[in-house]
Order: structure tokens, then C-alpha cells, then sequence
């Protein structure tokens, strides 16, 4: 099949490539679908612009899409939405080809472009919310969309055609030649899946990314991967608006989590106890759970609706047992601002896993105010009543304790 461009809008067209055969995208999510590096092309009467590149693997087919639309000595700008290689692997050989192009970041890429590229000499300038370009009778407004998913990342909106280019936002790891969503199959759980294990980290950044969009109307979203959007956009805005947006069906309580596993018992003993001690307090919603039950799933809706989440497991061959790492795993795709965490369990020789998991929800940048408890083989009655004294100290930070401790 000849490679070319394909006309989006007047002016307008689709230059990206698909990625058909690919199976795991950075290494945790699943592409059944294989995916797409989208990139596009602007035409003005005063030169063109290129809206992010591809995969270096994926230059050849890039470069005789832009050669089948223009001569690269009519590029004057390329705007980075985001540095991610596998929209910036053709960046380097890009600017080799057209010398006189400026490249367009968000400020907090300056220093990454850099190290990206290897090099000292790029042309470059900085753009940010409410800075424009004119060029050749197009508008493009930029929009700071930090966190989306890197820290660099941003938008842009083309005024005169009503196109959003929203980054790695609304996008989906779903490859169909056929390209536009009213044409290709249906890809509802890949974007849902990719906001996921992509956005559901950021949903305050998110949130405050559709606020930036709301001010325009949108007929098309050119996203970075899989479909571009052309029918009824505002659905998938409405959808990233209601699964970024907390839903408090607690009513303004706070929920406090305790996880465990346990081999004899013994750390189960202990976490009903540091429950006991968490429920004792009205103002909060304690909840107690055997990890061997939950999955994946139950696991993120738990911890996300969660302000304080308690882990319990004894040591296993000097290590915490699985399912507490996978528990652990499922952090990473999650906002973890404002939770506080701590670590319990028993042990019988060397107990490892308690500060296993303590060190790991610090490094998550979970608030850890407590100690690690610790108890040696099966709990005596002080040491149960010392556990729930835990979890009655928890709640109180839960409820603003330490911030009171600290003024």
C-alpha cells in the first residue's frame, strides 16, 4: 500500500503511521489492536506547519507522507505536544531536512528536548496558554496541559477550522486504516482502557485540561494514538469529565482501607483489630479486606475512593507475598495526592515485608506519618489492643491530626 497523506480538513492532513502488529505498548498495556503514531500537517499561505512527529522506526513512511504534501523548505514550524520517543523519534531527521522550521515546546521541555535530541543547536521557542500563531491565515491558540501525560505536555486549537490537538489526551491504543472513529470499528474499550493506564493518574490535570477546552467549539480532536475524532467529540470530552470527576457517594466521609493477607491467621487478628480501632471513629468509613479475593479491578475503585490505605502481610522467604505487590502495582495508575498509608503485619524470624511495603508507599509519595507495626508470631492481647490503638491514631490523622501537629 503507497504511503500518503490523508486530507483531514482543507489544508488539513493526517501524516502519522500505524504500528498494526504491535502487541504491548510500554510495556504494560495490552494492544490487541496494534496502534497508531499520529502526526499532521497544516498548509498556509505563508508556509507549513507539522503538528508532532513518529516512531524513528516509522521515518521512511513518514517522510514521503510530508514530501507528498509540501517541499520541506516550506515548513516554518513543528509543534511538540509531547517528547515522548514515539512521537518525537523523527524529530532529529526532521530537522535535518528542514533547516528552517522552529520548533514549538511548552516550557517544561526545554531541557528534555535537549537531552532527547542529543543535541545544542535547536531552533526552539516556548509556548503556553493564551500565547497565539498566525501564520497564513490560521490561528493556532496553545493551551499548558501539564501531566498529560508527562509534565511537558500540551495542546493546541486551530481557530479557523475548529481542530483540537489534544496529545497523548482522548487518545487510544487502536489501529484501524479506515482512521476516523465514524469509519473504524468500535474502540470504546480501548479508550477506555487507555484513559486508565494513562489519564486516571492525572485526573485533577485532566480535569483542568477540559476546562482550557471548554472555551472552544470542537468539530475534530487529533489526538496522538488510534482514531481521530470527528463524530460528536463532546462524547469523549463528556467521558473524560465523568470519570475524572469524584463521585462522593460517602457523603463526605472519609474511607480508610485496610488490606491484609495472612498465612496462620495471625496478621488477619490484626488488621480486625486495627479496623476496630478506625471504625471506633463515626466521622469515617472503615473498610477490611482479604487481598486473596480482590482483583485488579476491585483493587483500583478501592484505593481510589480511599484517603487512607493500611497494608498487612507476614514475611514469606524474607519478602511480602505477591498479592500485596500486585496491590501495590495498581498505585501507579492512580492520584495518590493527599492519601497517608502505613504497614503492619506479623512475622515469625526476620519480618522484611512490613518495611517492604512502608518504603514502597513512600517512594508512591504517600504520606506515612506512622511507624511500621510489627508483631512477632501470633498477637498477645496487649499487642492486639496496641493494634488497635494503631488504628485509632490513623483515623485521627486521617482526619487532620497531623496537620494540626504540624502549625
Amino acid at each position: 500500500m503507497k504511503a500518503e497523506a490523508i486530507k483531514i480538513k482543507k489544508d488539513l492532513y493526517y501524516i502519522g503511521v500505524s504500528d498494526a502488529d504491535i502487541r504491548v505498548f510500554d510495556i504494560i498495556m495490552k494492544t490487541a489492536n496494534g496502534t497508531t503514531y499520529n502526526s499532521y500537517l497544516l498548509k498556509t499561505t505563508e508556509g507549513v506547519i507539522i503538528f508532532d512527529t513518529v516512531k524513528e522506526e516509522f521515518s521512511e513512511e513518514y517522510f514521503i507522507k510530508i514530501e507528498s504534501v509540501c517541499k520541506y523548505e516550506e515548513i516554518r514550524y513543528i509543534i511538540m505536544h509531547h517528547l515522548e520517543p514515539d512521537h518525537s523519534g523523527a524529530l532529529g531527521e526532521l530537522t535535518k531536512r528542514a533547516p528552517n522550521a522552529k520548533i514549538l515546546i511548552s516550557p517544561m521541555a526545554t531541557s528534555m528536548i535537549k537531552a532527547i535530541m542529543g543535541r545544542e543547536d535547536m531552533v526552539f521557542e516556548s509556548v503556553w496558554t493564551n500565547k497565539e500563531l498566525k501564520l497564513g491565515g490560521k490561528t493556532l491558540q496553545f493551551l499548558s496541559t501539564p501531566n498529560l501525560h508527562w509534565p511537558e505536555t500540551m495542546s493546541c486549537y486551530l481557530v479557523e477550522d475548529k481542530v483540537l490537538f489534544s496529545g497523548d489526551v482522548f487518545g487510544s491504543h487502536y489501529h484501524d486504516s479506515r482512521l476516523f472513529d465514524d469509519l473504524v470499528g468500535d474502540f470504546d474499550y480501548a479508550f477506555k482502557y487507555y484513559y486508565d493506564h494513562i489519564m486516571r493518574p492525572f485526573k485533577s490535570d485532566v480535569l483542568n485540561a477540559l476546562k482550557l477546552y471548554e472555551r472552544f467549539e470542537i468539530d475534530i480532536i487529533a489526538n496522538l494514538h488510534g482514531p481521530v475524532i470527528r463524530n460528536n467529540p463532546n462524547k469523549y470530552i463528556e467521558l473524560y469529565k465523568m470519570w475524572s470527576t469524584k463521585n462522593d457517594r460517602h457523603h463526605g466521609k472519609k474511607v480508610v482501607s485496610i488490606f491484609y493477607v495472612t498465612s496462620y491467621k495471625n496478621t488477619k487478628e490484626i488488621a480486625q483489630s486495627i479496623y476496630d480501632g478506625v471504625d471506633e471513629d463515626d466521622s469515617l468509613i472503615a473498610n477490611l479486606y482479604d487481598l486473596s479475593a480482590l482483583d485488579e479491578q476491585n483493587m483500583l475503585t478501592i484505593l481510589e475512593e480511599s484517603t487512607g490505605i493500611i497494608i498487612g502481610a507476614p514475611t514469606i522467604n524474607g519478602d511480602a507475598p505477591k498479592p500485596v505487590w500486585e496491590l501495590l502495582s495498581c498505585m501507579m495508575l492512580l492520584e495518590k495526592k493527599g492519601k497517608i498509608g502505613a504497614s503492619f503485619g506479623s512475622y515469625g524470624w526476620s519480618g522484611e515485608a512490613v518495611d517492604m511495603i512502608n518504603a514502597r508507599l513512600k517512594a508512591l509519595k504517600f504520606r506515612v506519618p506512622l511507624e511500621p507495626l510489627k508483631i512477632k508470631l501470633i498477637p498477645t492481647k496487649v499487642e492486639l489492643r496496641d493494634s488497635y490503638n494503631f488504628g485509632v491514631e490513623f483515623g485521627e490523622i486521617v482526619n487532620g491530626k497531623m496537620m494540626e501537629m504540624s502549625l
